[in-house]
């Protein structure tokens, strides 16, 4: 995988769900914004729902930093549509973007695809509103991620300040 950091954002179409609604995005819609893009490698599993969950309670923390949330898995739209239709397990329902990247076009254009696998990465992408990628990064499948830390890591990107490993936005930078 090649470091991304810095260098402009692959163009991307693909359906999404948006909020029980079938629609197609693309990069030219997030044009000129910052967006937070987050793999995840299936529907219908343990570790994923946490993680939209918490992404999806965080979203409004994210718009107050003019940052779209959009989660990205290789399933069908027809897959999210019914597993984000299971109250016990979205509770709030799902209302940020979805993207279903069936083609693997795009997961495939950011180098995100678990080849072994066939699916997505549980990966993490923010984009400046340049399109320049600011953050990058993997982790493992079985490691679920901590939407609070990307809210705050996305934070610190956007400051313009050197920030340690436990500031958050308001703190004081570095000197």
């Amino acid at each position: 995988m090649g470091n991304m950091i810095g260098k402009d954002a692959p163009e991307w179409e693909t359906a999404a769900y948006v909020d029980g609604e079938k629609t197609i995005m693309s990069s030219k819609d997030m044009a000129g914004k910052w967006y937070l893009m987050y793999w995840y490698p299936l529907d219908f599993t343990f570790i994923c729902p946490t993680e939209i969950v918490g992404f999806e309670a965080l979203k409004d923390d994210f718009a107050d930093d003019d940052i779209t949330v959009i989660g990205c898995s290789t399933d069908s739209w027809f897959s999210h549509n019914a597993w984000f239709a299971d109250n016990d397990i979205f509770p709030g329902g799902v209302s940020h973007p979805v993207l279903a990247d069936t083609t693997h076009s795009v997961t495939k254009a950011f180098d995100m695809m678990n080849k072994a696998m066939g699916v997505g990465f549980r990966g993490t992408v923010l984009v400046d509103p340049e399109g320049k990628v600011q953050m990058y990064s993997i982790n493992g499948m079985d490691a679920g991620r901590s939407p609070n830390e990307i809210l705050r890591t996305c934070q610190a990107t956007q400051s313009g300040g050197l920030c340690g490993a436990n500031w958050k936005k308001g703190d004081n930078f570095a000197v």
